[in-house]
């Protein structure tokens, strides 16, 4: 009985951490980078290279010779272009159903977006905001471009 207590324990305490990996999965990949470019996660800067993670909450920031292609996980793609501050404020996308959401914000510079399958199933569950305007996504493909001061 002690060794069954035991397992059990254990079993739980698996799938415990299976879940706690499952919340922190990431939004999406890098696929793409060219020149300077960083990703800012928990206060912290990484270069940004292909096949590099993109968390929820995460900023992508490029140079002036800088470029980031990004596929999140309901297959939106992102491409982040020179000069440019974009932050993925929220990001969560259910496989099964295609529901959930997706904020994000340019701070300056451009963003090019192909959405995916959260904005055809979820619509109004995608937008984008920059210092002057709030878009809401239906399904299409867009790009935004912030200059600096605006």
């Amino acid at each position: 009985m002690r060794n069954l207590k035991a397992t059990l324990a254990t079993v739980a305490a698996v799938l415990a951490m299976g879940g706690a990996c499952a919340a922190e999965q990431p939004a999406g990949m890098v696929k793409t980078t060219k020149g300077a470019a960083s990703i800012e996660h928990a206060g912290k800067q990484t270069p940004a290279t292909a096949g590099a993670a993109l968390m929820e909450s995460d900023r992508v920031v490029t140079g002036a010779d800088g470029s980031v292609g990004i596929t999140l996980r309901d297959e939106t793609l992102l491409a982040v272009g020179p000069n440019s501050n974009v932050w993925l404020e929220k990001y969560a996308f259910d496989p099964t159903s295609h529901e959930g959401v997706l904020n994000a914000t340019v701070k300056r510079g451009t963003l090019g977006v192909i959405s995916g399958k959260l904005s055809k199933q979820s619509p109004g569950a995608v937008q984008f905001r920059t210092p002057t305007s709030i878009l809401g996504v239906r399904g299409t493909e867009f790009v935004i471009d912030v200059k600096d001061g605006e």
